[in-house]
């Protein structure tokens, strides 16, 4: 099996000429790329990166985040993506609990660096990416002035190449271990999937410092383009559609949500999209038909996570896009698919046995993309790890044709005057009143109840209603005990860098209001 730095090289000799990743002014071809790429490879050993060795990053959407990704990986180092919109004591924690020796800035993060920097005593080195600093290195000048040749190191698939930080149950994030095979086994499972090929270009709009990177790692590897927008602007992305006539685009549901809603949008040319695909959080049933209805029958979901290096399910166009039809048909529409070509899932009871249809159970997967373990963590990998399965902690039915319907996660579900209540089902039914934008359902402690269903909302622009009206609204559509006893309006709910609902967020928002009350 090929490690991620086999990539750019392969390409270079099949492909020298081909365009293969473009981020604003700079467009490079295979050639450049994979030269670029061994050059920052090699200026990164002189500064004592070697194989092991943690290289962290902390960066907008950028061309030479990917390279660093490759370049690391041909020495055997491991990169550490740092999610930029963590606080700087959490920067802090994971930089120093990753080990990381030498770290990559961006310009905008430059403040941040400086305010931490005193915590980081293990980091040896620091690089300037795109701006100079007196005393650190430059990203380009350390490109320019090192040799061209490949490294002369020996990497292994098995090896480390990224430390991926995720949200842990303890508020701390937990390092992912993920080696090339896990990355390039999912990379195979999605790239055959779906079929890329060389004339293909995809528009990287979800931050790079995540598995969410995986459309140009797929794209590179069937030997086609990655176009990178650096932050998200809507006005930017449409245009880029056009431009560099994009093939695929793969984003969460809110933002497919907002492009339906984004003045306009008519007047610019998507015609060369082939696939859209998302992931990160369920599609609500009535946004996915209009998404249908405007764009065709080109959408694909695919359901994982961090730990799978993202891949677990895939739900394919001709699955997803019937709106007419048997209801075991059409109800497909909201299932998260079925197992991918490269991995084994299952949903099982407390005792790691397949449920009956239709029953709740906890998804497991098994496959050769599956995370080694938790950096510094056995006792947590050995709990995720169970039985030769990654337990996703992610609630779920399946049907009789293995099409699995995500419930919730594990840990958000609401127990409400001894009744279970899943979040997802009850935002499911906020999703459909007009003027939702975005939905957050938790449970809140509460003396009669044990936990009280609360709802945090936010509005689509010039839309409103009452706590009442949405009330009712839900209660008329499901059971009485899942109705939400409280709803509070919000300005933007919560969500990760992915457009993630953060329900502990949200709790804690309305924790902080109660006590100000």
């Amino acid at each position: 099996m090929l490690v991620l730095g086999d990539i750019p090289r392969k390409h270079a000799r099949l492909d020298p000429g081909r365009e293969c990743l473009v981020c604003e002014d700079t467009r490079l071809d295979w050639r450049t790329l994979n030269e670029r790429v061994n050059r920052l490879a090699n200026g990164l050993a002189g500064l004592g990166v070697e194989h092991g060795t943690k290289v962290a990053v902390l960066a907008f959407n950028c061309h030479r985040y990917v390279e660093t990704y490759y370049a690391t990986s041909k020495l055997g180092a491991v990169t550490v993506p740092l999610n930029f919109r963590l606080s700087p004591d959490e920067l802090a924690y994971v930089i120093d609990h990753s080990d990381a020796e030498v770290l990559l800035v961006g310009a905008e993060f430059a403040a941040v660096v400086e305010q931490i920097g005193d915590r980081l005593p293990q980091v040896k080195r620091y690089v300037t990416l795109g701006w100079r600093k007196e005393g650190w290195t430059d990203y380009e000048e350390l490109v320019e002035s090192s040799e061209a040749g490949e490294p002369d190191v020996a990497v292994d698939e098995d090896d480390l190449c990224q430390l991926q930080y995720t949200g842990g149950t303890t508020g701390l994030p937990k390092g992912v271990m993920l080696t090339h095979r896990n990355y390039m086994t999912s990379t195979f499972g999605m790239g055959l999937a779906n079929l890329f090929d060389p004339g293909d270009a995809t528009l990287q709009v979800l931050p790079i410092f995540h598995t969410a990177w995986w459309p140009i790692l797929v794209h590179h590897c069937a030997g086609g383009k990655g176009v990178i927008i650096k932050q998200f602007d809507f006005n930017e992305i449409l245009s880029l559609i056009g431009r560099e006539r994009i093939t695929h685009m793969n984003m969460v549901p809110i933002l497919f949500s907002w492009i339906l809603d984004f003045p306009d949008l008519d007047k610019f040319d998507l015609s060369s999209i082939k696939y859209f695909t998302y992931a990160g959080a369920p599609m609500p049933a009535d946004l996915m038909k209009r998404l249908i209805e405007k764009f065709g029958p080109i959408f694909q979901q695919g359901y994982g996570l961090t730990e799978a290096a993202p891949l677990a399910t895939m739900l394919r166009a001709e699955d997803q896009c019937r709106l007419e039809g048997p209801p075991e048909l059409t109800r497909r529409l909201t299932s998260a698919g079925r197992e991918s070509l490269v991995t084994e899932v299952h949903v099982v009871d407390e005792d790691d046995n397949d449920v009956a249809v239709g029953q709740i159970g906890e998804i497991t997967v098994r496959g050769a993309n599956i995370m080694k373990g938790y950096w510094k963590d056995p006792e947590l990998t050995a709990k995720a790890m169970r039985n030769g399965f990654l337990h996703t902690g992610d609630l779920a039915r399946v049907d009789e044709d293995g099409f699995i319907y995500i419930v919730d996660r594990k840990n958000d579900m609401i127990i409400t005057g001894g009744e279970n209540v899943y979040p997802f089902e009850v935002e499911r039914v906020l999703y459909e009143h007009p003027a939702i934008l975005e939905a957050a359902v938790v449970g809140m402690p509460d003396p009669k109840w044990g936990e009280a269903v609360t709802a945090a909302v936010a509005f689509k622009e010039g839309m409103s209603a009452t706590d009442e009206e949405l009330i009712a609204f839900v209660r008329e559509r499901i059971a009485g005990y899942k109705t939400p006893k409280r709803v509070i309006i919000m300005d933007a709910v919560p969500k990760t860098a992915l457009g993630k609902v953060l329900r502990r967020e949200v709790r804690e928002h309305l924790q902080e209001m109660d006590v100000r009350d």
